[in-house]
């Protein structure tokens, strides 16, 4: 955990690492995006992976990591509500496959969330898998940011997750970066604090 003690914050921040990291190196983007009333919660994958093949593989494939993880989410947005702060006070942001995994688990839990920020990441699943999600983001900011040429997450799967979003009721900002690589840039943190700025501010 960093930033404002869960009991007296007014706003939350689920961060979710990617591969073969862990929480503390999802935590040190805490000071690039610190917002006044942000308690900020990561979870720690065993192994410090969440599931073990390509994001793209066949859903079964990744299980029961896929399942583990997202419990790893619920586990936290319960403790989160819990201490009286709402999901439209609590963002959800990852970075690679933790982008993958809070992208999936916005898609499956959908509601009024403050934001949602998907650095480098999309849907999991193969090209053919079902997006018949149900509920409504209800307006819900959401913002999905990645190079256009990555490695590890192919810019149609970043489209087509704003359009499954935007069909369930989100406000949706897309961002192909030139070239960037498989990093967090400039733009992106300042996307992710204005949708901070617009959780505090709201009654």
């Amino acid at each position: 955990m960093a930033g404002a003690k869960l009991a007296t914050a007014t706003a939350a921040m689920v961060m979710i690492h990617g591969r073969n990291a862990t929480a503390e190196s999802i935590l040190s983007l805490v000071q690039a995006i610190d917002t006044t009333g942000f308690a900020y919660l990561a979870p720690q994958a065993a192994g410090n992976t969440w599931y073990p093949n390509s994001f793209l593989a066949p859903i079964p494939s990744n299980e029961p990591g896929i399942t583990s993880g997202l419990a790893a989410i619920d586990d936290l947005m319960d403790r989160i509500s819990a201490a009286g702060i709402p999901p439209a006070k609590t963002m959800l942001l990852g970075f690679s496959q933790g982008a993958c995994l809070s992208l999936e688990y916005a898609a499956r839990h959908a509601r009024r969330y403050g934001g949602v920020a998907g650095l480098s990441g999309g849907l999991i699943g193969p090209d053919e898998t079902p997006r018949d999600y149900q509920g409504s983001f209800d307006r819900s900011p959401i913002f999905l940011g990645c190079s256009d040429v990555d490695f590890h997450i192919p810019a149609r799967r970043v489209k087509e997750t704003a359009v499954v979003f935007k069909r369930m009721r989100a406000v949706v900002t897309t961002r192909l970066y030139p070239d960037m690589g498989h990093i967090v840039n400039e733009d992106e943190v300042g996307a992710v604090r204005a949708m901070m700025a617009a959780v505090v501010s709201a009654r």
